[in-house]
């Protein structure tokens, strides 16, 4: 969904400026859109719920896996 990655990016780029509708209808989406892409984003566990000044969503930290092997 071209829409979908072009919230996220915008989600990135905003670093918390704007909440999550706001953003959304600055890209062209209406609320319900902004919501169903924000559902998405929670399942693909690309974004989490934290209150993040005026967005209430952050990107997920990436988990870095350990190299046992020497």
């Amino acid at each position: 969904m071209e829409n979908k990655e072009k919230y996220y990016r915008a989600l990135v780029e905003n670093d918390g400026q704007l909440n999550e509708i706001d953003l959304g209808e600055k890209l062209g989406l209406n609320e319900d859109e902004t919501n169903e892409i924000i559902v998405q984003l929670l399942a693909e566990h690309k974004i989490e719920y934290a209150e993040n000044r005026a967005c209430n969503y952050s990107l997920m930290k990436r988990v870095r896996k350990k190299n046992n092997s020497r």
